[in-house]
């Protein structure tokens, strides 16, 4: 049977450090910006259960984290229907983390992937609308494609353009 995944916020995570494997899902190169000492990285687009399975080491679960906290329910949910027990999320991610003042190793900064997200969809727009008045109006499709997929985006909580950019050179460090 599965359960609802239980969120626990950055505090309580941190007193429950030696509970659980602490599993990060967000890319190479937002790991190696700022992430919290203990956990290991397993990017979402490579996520394997067995591979969780074998770093909790016989702990009785595990903590997902990324960099809001969306990534992580898109592990747990993975994990979980891969049988996985105990499966936390860490509520609010790296970014909650951070606010609570807590330690981070911080390593080369770059810009986060939802940040990239946001910079690629607004210059496809703009790019859309542009040549849509200066060279043919059926680039105009360009722009609505895009504000559909961000509609979609903020619907399901699923974006192919995060995850195509996560899978990019400069996301892969």
């Amino acid at each position: 049977m599965q359960t609802t995944e239980e969120l626990v916020d950055p505090r309580e995570a941190r007193s429950r450090c030696g509970e659980m494997a602490w599993v990060d899902v967000r890319t190479p190169a937002e790991f190696e910006d700022a992430n919290i000492e203990g956990s290991i990285l397993q990017p979402l687009s490579d996520l394997d259960p067995a591979t969780v399975r074998d770093l909790a080491d016989g702990k009785p679960g595990c903590l997902v984290i990324c960099q809001s906290g969306v990534r992580s329910k898109q592990a747990a949910e993975k994990l979980k229907a891969a049988g996985i027990e105990g499966v936390h999320i860490l509520e609010g991610g790296v970014g909650a983390w951070d606010a609570a003042g807590l330690p981070l190793r911080r390593g080369k900064r770059m810009i986060s992937l939802e940040r990239q997200v946001r910079i690629g969809a607004g210059s496809l727009v703009v790019v859309g609308v542009i040549l849509g008045l200066l060279v043919h109006p059926g680039f105009l499709a360009l722009s609505a494609f895009v504000g559909g997929g961000l509609i979609f985006a903020g619907i399901t909580d699923w974006c192919g353009m995060g995850l195509l950019l996560a899978r990019m050179p400069w996301n892969q460090r």
